[in-house]
C-alpha cells in the first residue's frame, strides 16, 4: 500500500469521526431543546418557583445565572489576561516560571468539587459572609483562571515577533506595544477562552452547591428596593443558579412537575450557551477588524 492510498484512507477516517461527534452534539444539543422548548413559557422564564406546588418558574435562578456570570467574569478576566501577558511578555524562564506553570496546571486539573469545599471554608466559613454570591464568584473564578491563563499566553504568543519589532522600532514602548498591538492581534483566541469560560459558569453546579446555596428569593426590582439589603445587585446574598436549580428539583423532588422544570431550564441553558458563543464571536471579530483595519 502507497503513501498515497493510506493518506485518503485516513483523511476519510478523519471525516467519519469527525461527522460522528458533530453528529452526537447535534443529537443532543437537539433532544435536550425538544424536549424543553415547548415549556418556555414568559411565565415560566420570569416567574418565581413554587415549593412543593406544580406550575412554578425559573425567573430568581435565571437572573442569578447572568449575574453570576457578570461578576465572576469580571473576576476572572484581569487577572487571567494580565498573567497570560506575564508569561508571555515578562518572565524569564527558570525555576521560578516552572513553578508557577506547574501551579497553573494543577490548578486547571482540580474537580470542581474540591474547588467548591475550598470556597465554601475560605470564601463561606472563614470571612463569615455564609452563602453568597461573591462566593460562588470567585469560586467558579478560580475554576476558570488557569485556563484563561493559559489561552491568553498562548495567544500572546502566536503573534508574530515581527510585528512586534516593528512597533518597538517605531518608537512605541513596550507596553504601548502590547496594548495597541499585540492585544488587539490576539483578541479573537482570547475571546474563545473567555467563551469557554462562561460557558463553565453557566453549567457549573458542584462548585456553587457550596459557595452560593440553594436558595433563591424572590427577586423585587423596585427602585424603593435597589439599595437596600434585598437588592438583586445584592452580591452578599444566597443565589442559587439554573444548574443547581435543576440537580436539586431532579435530585430532591422538591415540586411535583421537576420533569418540566428540569427539561425547560436545560433548554434555557442550551440556549444562552450558544447565543453567548454566537455573540462573543461576532464581537472578537469586530473588535479584531477595528484595530487591524480589516473589513
Amino acid at each position: 500500500m502507497n503513501a498515497k492510498v493510506k493518506d485518503k484512507i485516513f483523511t476519510v477516517v478523519l471525516y467519519i469521526i469527525s461527522t460522528l461527534v458533530v453528529l452526537l452534539l447535534a443529537a443532543l444539543i437537539g433532544y435536550i431543546l425538544i424536549r424543553g422548548v415547548r415549556y418556555l413559557t414568559t411565565s415560566f422564564l420570569f416567574g418565581n418557583p413554587k415549593v412543593g406546588e406544580a406550575g412554578g418558574g425559573i425567573g430568581p435562578q435565571l437572573f442569578n445565572s447572568f449575574y453570576m456570570l457578570i461578576i465572576s467574569l469580571a473576576i476572572t478576566i484581569p487577572f487571567g489576561i494580565g498573567a497570560g501577558i506575564y508569561l508571555a511578555e515578562y518572565a524569564k524562564e527558570g525555576k521560578i516560571l516552572n513553578i508557577i506553570r506547574l501551579c497553573i496546571e494543577t490548578m486547571a486539573s482540580l474537580p470542581s468539587i474540591v474547588v467548591g469545599l475550598f470556597g465554601f471554608l475560605v470564601f463561606v466559613k472563614s470571612t463569615h459572609w455564609g452563602f453568597t454570591l461573591l462566593s460562588g464568584a470567585l469560586a467558579i473564578g478560580i475554576l476558570n483562571l488557569p485556563s484563561l491563563t493559559r489561552v491568553s499566553e498562548n495567544a500572546i504568543r502566536a503573534v508574530p515577533s515581527g510585528v512586534k519589532e516593528a512597533s518597538l522600532g517605531l518608537g512605541a514602548t513596550k507596553w504601548q506595544t502590547i496594548r495597541r498591538v499585540i492585544l488587539p492581534s490576539s483578541m479573537p483566541q482570547i475571546l474563545t477562552g473567555v467563551i469557554l469560560a462562561g460557558g463553565r459558569i453557566f453549567g457549573e453546579a458542584a462548585a456553587l452547591l457550596y459557595t452560593s446555596g440553594m436558595s433563591a428569593p424572590s427577586l423585587s426590582f423596585s427602585m424603593n428596593n435597589l439599595f437596600t439589603s434585598g437588592s438583586p445587585f445584592n452580591l452578599m446574598r444566597p443565589a442559587e443558579t439554573l444548574a443547581v436549580y435543576i440537580w436539586q428539583v431532579n435530585s430532591e423532588g422538591m415540586v411535583p412537575d421537576a420533569t418540566r422544570i428540569g427539561d425547560g431550564a436545560s433548554a434555557v441553558l442550551i440556549i444562552m450557551v450558544l447565543l453567548f458563543n454566537i455573540l462573543a464571536r461576532v464581537i472578537g471579530n469586530r473588535i479584531y477588524e477595528h484595530y487591524t483595519g480589516k473589513k
